[in-house]
C-alpha cells in the first residue's frame, strides 16, 4: 500500500488543508466530505479516526455514492455502495469482492488547534 498515493489524485490539497472542526468529527460511523473536488472519508471507530480517499479503486466512484450506510454494523468493514467491494475499515485492504487484491489510499490527518487536518 503506497501512503502517499492520495497526493497524486487531482486536486489533492497540501498538507495542513482543512477537513473539518474537531466538533464535526462523528464519534463513531463514517462521514464524507468534498474538498474542492478532493474527496475525503473520515471512519471513526473505537480504534480511533482514520481517512481515506473516498474512491472506490474498483472503479474510482465515490464509495458512499448510491448510499452513506457503508460501514458494517461491527465497524470492521466498508461496503462500497456502487458494486459491494470491502475493505477493512482500519487498513483499507480490499476484503472480498470487487475490493480484493487493492486497497483504500490512506490520507494522513491530524487535530490541530480544534480543526483535523491533512497532515
Amino acid at each position: 500500500m503506497n501512503r502517499e498515493a492520495w497526493k497524486d489524485f487531482p486536486g489533492a490539497p497540501g498538507r495542513g488543508a482543512v477537513i473539518c472542526a474537531a466538533s464535526d468529527l462523528p464519534e463513531r460511523g463514517v462521514r464524507s466530505f468534498d474538498l474542492d473536488g478532493f474527496p475525503v472519508i473520515l471512519v471513526a471507530s473505537a480504534d480511533g479516526l482514520r481517512a481515506y480517499v473516498n474512491a472506490c479503486p474498483h472503479q474510482f466512484l465515490p464509495l458512499d455514492w448510491r448510499s452513506g450506510n457503508i460501514l458494517s454494523p461491527d465497524g470492521e468493514t466498508l461496503r462500497c455502495s456502487n458494486h459491494d467491494a470491502g475493505f477493512d475499515a482500519c487498513t483499507g485492504a480490499g476484503l472480498d469482492g470487487l475490493g480484493q487484491g487493492c486497497a483504500l489510499d490512506p490520507v494522513p490527518v491530524t487535530l490541530r488547534d480544534g480543526w483535523l487536518v491533512i497532515g
